[in-house]
This record gives C-alpha cells, structure tokens and sequence, in this order.
C-alpha cells in the first residue's frame, strides 16, 4: 500500500486498490485500542431508476434499504450475531446516496473484517425471509409515519421537489415494498455492489497491510462490476406549485421547517476518484454552511435578538443540505410563529446583502468550521464513515481543510445571493 501524509493537518492515510478495482484506505491512529471498518456502496434511497449498459431500470422506493437489512442474512445464519459474538459492534444505514455497513472491536480485527467483507459481498435471500422482512419494515414505516419530525420533514421535501426521489423516504412505503422480490434484491446487489462502486476504508488501530490481505483474500477475484448510470428525472422548477403545507399531529408545541430549494447540481459520479467537480462541491458546501452560520447560526446577531425576543428556542437550526442533484437549506425549529421567523431570516439576508459581510464575524464562523473539521480526525469511526461518503462525491476527506480555507467572503455573499432569489416554503406541524 502506498503510505500518502499531510502535512496540512499532520495526518497519513494508506491507499491500494485491489485488481478489480476496489479502493482500500486505511487510516492507523497509534495508541486507540478500536478499530473500525466501513465498507460503502454509492447506492441509497433515490438510486431508484439507473441503466448499466444502455438498460434502464425502475425499482421501487426502499429497494437500498431493504438490501441493508436483508444483507445480514448469510446460509448458515446471522451476520450481526456472528460478528456480535466475536466482540465487534456492528451496525449499518442507508440514506439518499449511500448505504454502508460498518463495526467497531478492541479485538479479533481481521477476523470480523473478514465477516464483513463476506456477507456485504454474497448476497443470500429466500422468498420465505423477504416476506418476512418486509412485515418489519412494515412496521418501521408505520411507527415513522407517526412521528412528527417525519412528518414535517417530508412535507417540506414534497413542496421543494416535485419528482425528485429525495422527496421520498428512504424506507419506502407498505406499498412500494409489497412489490419487492428476491430477484429485485439480486439485481440492485449485482449493480452497485461492485468493486466499481464501493470502497473500503478502515481506521484505528488496524494494520493497512493486513487489511489489505484480507480485502484481497475476500474481494479480489470479485469481477469489476460497471459504474451504473443514475437518473433522478429532469431538473426541477426552483418554484414549487405551493408554499406552505400544515398538518395536525398530537404535538406539544408547533414544530416547522422553512427554506428554498438551490440551483441543481451534478452527481460526481459512481467511481470514487477524486475529482474538481468534487473539490468545486466541498467548497460550495462549506460556503453553504458558513453563510447559514453566518445569517442565523446560534453565534448570529438574528439567533440572539430572536432568541431574546421568545420567537426561537436553542434547537432552532440552520442547515445546508445536499442529495445527489437537488441542493437546498432548510431552517427548522419549534413554537412560534414560522412565517414570522421566516420572514425574519429573509429580512436579515437582504441586510446583510445590503450592508456587507462583517469581517470579524465572518473569521470566527471560519474559524469554527475549520476547527471542526480538523477536530473530527480525532474519532477515527467518524473518519471511516465521512471518508468514504467524501469519496462518493468526489473529494478527499484529507485536503478538505485546504478546499474549506479557501472559502472568502465573497463565496458566503453569493451562497446568500441564490438564497435571496429563491422561493421560500414552509411546512408545520401543529397540535390539533
């Protein structure tokens, strides 16, 4: 394995990647007493229509997480309790664009690895265990469709997207998985759990070149596998067909998410290589992050008057959001007014289009968001996991700090520019 160091943050990370192609990165922290793996695939909850080869697909919602579950089923028994009783941790979710399995141990590293690797790559599924699995489900989707967290949250994805898949859930509904098959599943599996696809990263205390061995013992003769090609529908309107949507939950308090969708950007494709689309991403996303900070982060002049005023409580947040095309931020928090803080945000985006960027304020957010992001090195499960998302979109997790330092105050003023043009929505949940 190749051993690359940055100096930037002082940290080394070792690089192979096995004969079909498959990327393993292993990032050794001396002196932890855990290891941890993660192994990903660039496949979620809205790769739902794809073609390899020039033939297109159309799935069901909650096909990617439907696999997940299904992928600890082996023939001879129970992945999660096999690695369980080896002393690891495991776990695994999907989201929108990726799906990964992970565990951390303090001991019989290789060994579970081992485990993992197998499972994730032999896919083992009856009839008899997919219906099964899908009544569980079935229950999953009933006790979040009672929540109102996930109510408000899905309302707001429905009125910024029109046909976007991200305006669904990850998990589907009853009916979409009625009509999921064991063969659905090895499909999906044969598509995007390829060497061309996934990507291996490991971090703690592990040694890379035993990792190495095990991933080319398991995986090397795996074939390569094609990079599917995704289609998430035609670019969307930035102006939604309606502006607000109120439900009414049994509920303590209203809660409410508000925000506009941004111009649309480009999925930086399956393979995981480093790319400028990947840099140019990492870049605007942290402008994204810094601006919202900027305008209504809990170190904001508008968080403390609102604050102050009663309008907002300390969950209120401001976030920037990104799922494979679709960009947008979303300002949520409980009691209050929405429309009134709503419109308080918007007000305080023009003022500050207006007024200028305060340099002092503007070097305290960077300052933090830098901060953070050197900080979060020091868990190396947290590593594993963000580095492999950072490779599915095209970055590296390693020079991110510099892409992150090159963000000016002329980046946090445009990001507030496209905010100011859009077309705000709001959804609340309200007792009743």
């Amino acid at each position: 394995m190749e051993k690359i160091y940055y100096s930037e943050i002082g940290e080394s990370i070792y690089f192979g990647r096995l004969k079909n192609g498959l990327p393993v990165f292993v990032y050794p922290k001396p002196g932890f007493l855990k290891a941890y793996a993660c192994f990903a695939t660039k496949y979620g909850g809205a790769d739902r229509r794809f073609s390899v080869g020039g033939a297109l697909t159309d799935t069901p919602e909650g096909v990617a997480h439907f696999l997940e579950h299904k992928m600890f089923d082996t023939e001879d028994g129970h992945a999660l309790e096999e690695l369980s009783a080896s002393g690891a941790s495991p776990n695994a979710f999907t989201s929108s664009d990726m799906t990964a399995y992970h565990f951390e141990c303090a001991e019989n590293f290789i060994e579970n690895l081992e485990r993992l690797l197998s499972f994730v790559s032999v896919p083992y599924f009856t009839p008899e265990s997919v219906e099964k699995e899908k009544g569980i489900i079935g229950q999953e989707i009933a006790m979040t469709q009672d929540e109102p967290e996930y109510a408000v949250y899905y309302s707001f994805m429905k009125l910024l997207y029109r046909t976007h898949p991200a305006r669904e859930s990850v998990v589907g509904t009853e009916e979409s998985i009625a009509q999921i098959t064991p063969e659905t599943l090895y499909a999906c599996h044969g598509i995007f759990y390829t060497p061309a696809n996934m990507a291996l990263v490991c971090a703690g205390a592990c040694d890379p070149e035993a990792v190495f061995a095990a991933a080319e013992r398991l995986l090397g003769a795996l074939p390569a596998g094609e990079s599917p090609v995704r289609d998430y529908g035609d670019t969307e309107p930035l102006a939604p067909e309606r502006l607000e949507t109120r439900i009414k939950m049994a509920v303590s308090e209203p809660m409410y998410v508000f925000g506009c969708a941004l111009p649309m950007g480009t999925d930086c494709g399956a393979r995981p290589e480093f790319t400028p689309a990947g840099s140019a991403y990492l870049k605007y996303r942290t402008a994204a992050q810094m601006a919202l900070s900027y305008l209504a982060g809990s170190s904001s002049p508008l968080f403390h008057r609102l604050y102050a005023e009663g309008k907002i409580k300390m969950n209120f947040t401001a976030e920037f959001e990104a799922v494979t095309t679709c960009r947008y931020a979303a300002f949520s928090g409980t009691s209050g007014d929405a429309a009134e803080v709503m419109a308080a945000v918007r007000e305080e985006t023009a003022r500050v289009l207006r007024e200028g960027i305060d340099a002092e304020l503007f070097s305290r957010i960077k300052k933090k968001t830098l901060g953070a992001a050197v900080r979060a090195f020091d868990s190396p499960e947290n590593t594993a996991v963000e580095y492999c998302s950072a490779l599915f979109k095209g970055y590296d997790l390693f020079t991110a700090a510099e892409v992150q330092s090159s963000v000016c105050a002329g980046d946090i003023t445009a990001f507030l520019e496209e905010l100011s043009r859009g077309k705000w929505v709001v959804s609340v949940v309200e007792g009743g």
